[in-house]
C-alpha cells in the first residue's frame, strides 16, 4: 500500500547469533559489528531482519567466511548489557558497524566517534542526536530512518477507526527509547480533534504493565497503544493477551504485533530497511564516508488488521480499511 493514500485517507538477555563464522582469507576479510536488540532465537521477525541485511550484503558481494568477519550482538531490555557489548564491539575494530534500533544505536555512539556506523530502524534521527542533518549526516553516523513520530497520530486514527466508541486511550512508551517519548505530542494533538482522552503510562519495567492495564480497563470505551520499544517488545505476547482480556483494542507499529493477537499494526516495513542498509555498508567497506551519504527515509508502508481479534472484541473492520489494508489475519 503506498504511503500517502493511506496518510492521506486517515488525515535482558545477550547472545551471539548462531550464524558467526570467522573468514576462511582473515587477511584479505573485512570485519562488520552487528548491534541489535531481540532475540533471535524467540523471535521470528528479529531473525528475518537479520537474514534481510545478511542477504543484502550477499547479493552486494561480501560472503561471510569469504571477505567478511560479522560479530554479531544482540541486546532485549538492558542499557547497560547493550553498552557493554557496544565496548566489546568496538574492541574488535570492525571497519564498520550496524546498529539497530535506536537504543543500540545510542549505546554505540557513546563508545565511538571514529567508526563508520549504519543504522536502521531509528526514529527521527536528527531529534535524537545522532546526525546533524538528513541530507549531511556529519561525523560517523548515517542510515535508514524508521518513519517520522506524526505516525504516532495515524495509530490513535485508526484505532478510532476500527473502535469508533474508544473514548479513553492508554499509551505505553519505555522513557529509555530515545525516541519513544516523540510521538507522545503528536498523539496527544490528534486526540483533541477526535474527541478522546489520552493517559500516557511511561514502564520502567515488565511488572508494571499487568498493574497499568488492568487499572486502565477498569473503566470502559478503552483502547491501548503500544509504542515500540525494547521493553515493550520483550512483553509483547503478555500485553496483547493483557488487553485482549479486558477487551482493549490495540495497535502498535510492527505486524508481528498485529499476527499475535493485536488488533493492528500500522507501520514500517522493516525487513526492507534492514536490506537497504547493506547498500551502505557495502558503500564504507568501499571507501565511502557516512557524513557523505545522506540519510534515506523509509518508503514502504504497512496495515495489518487482526479480523479474528477483531471479531472477539465484538468490532467490525470498517470496509474502506479492509480494502486498503496490506494483509487481513484472518
Amino acid at each position: 500500500m503506498r504511503r500517502r493514500e493511506l496518510l492521506t485517507l486517515l488525515s535482558g538477555v545477550v547472545t551471539a547469533w548462531p550464524f558467526v563464522v570467522h573468514a576462511q582469507q582473515g587477511e584479505h576479510a573485512r570485519r562488520l559489528g552487528v548491534l541489535m536488540s531481540g532475540t533471535p532465537e524467540a523471535d521470528p521477525e528479529a531473525r528475518a531482519r537479520v537474514a534481510a541485511l545478511r542477504q543484502g550484503l550477499k547479493e552486494l558481494g561480501w560472503v561471510e567466511g569469504h571477505n567478511l568477519v560479522i560479530d554479531y550482538r544482540w541486546g532485549v531490555a538492558d542499557v547497560a548489557r547493550i553498552r557493554a557489548y557496544a565496548t566489546e564491539l568496538l574492541a574488535l575494530k570492525p571497519d564498520v558497524v550496524f546498529a539497530a534500533p535506536s537504543t543500540a544505536l545510542a549505546q554505540m555512539q557513546r563508545v565511538t566517534r571514529t567508526i563508520p556506523i549504519v543504522f536502521a530502524q531509528v526514529s527521527d534521527p536528527v531529534s535524537s542526536g545522532f546526525v546533524t542533518s538528513l541530507a549531511h549526516p556529519g561525523g560517523n553516523i548515517t542510515g535508514f530512518a524508521l518513519y517520522e513520530f506524526a505516525l504516532g497520530a495515524k495509530w490513535l486514527e485508526l484505532l478510532k477507526q476500527i473502535a469508533p466508541s474508544a473514548t479513553r486511550i492508554a499509551v505505553l512508551y519505555d522513557p529509555a527509547t530515545p525516541s519513544a517519548a516523540g510521538f507522545l505530542p503528536l498523539i496527544e494533538a490528534a486526540s483533541r480533534s477526535l474527541g478522546v482522552d489520552v493517559f500516557v503510562h511511561s514502564v520502567h519495567e515488565t511488572r508494571e504493565i499487568e498493574r497499568i492495564i488492568d487499572a486502565f480497563a477498569a473503566e470502559p470505551n478503552g483502547g491501548l497503544i503500544a509504542i515500540p520499544s525494547n521493553v515493550l517488545a520483550a512483553q509483547r505476547d503478555f500485553i496483547i493477551s493483557l488487553a485482549n482480556r479486558n477487551h482493549l483494542p490495540s495497535i502498535s507499529a510492527f505486524r508481528s504485533y498485529a499476527a499475535a493477537g493485536g488488533l493492528a499494526s500500522y507501520g514500517v516495513d522493516n525487513i526492507e530497511l534492514y536490506r537497504r542498509a547493506a547498500s551502505y555498508i557495502d558503500r564504507i567497506l568501499k571507501g565511502e564516508k557516512p557524513s557523505d551519504l545522506p540519510v534515506q527515509e523509509a518508503s514502504k508502508f504497512a496495515l495489518i488488521i487482526n479480523a479474528k481479534t477483531a471479531k472477539a472484541l465484538g468490532l467490525t473492520v470498517p470496509l474502506h480499511l479492509q480494502q486498503i489494508a496490506d494483509e487481513i489475519i484472518e
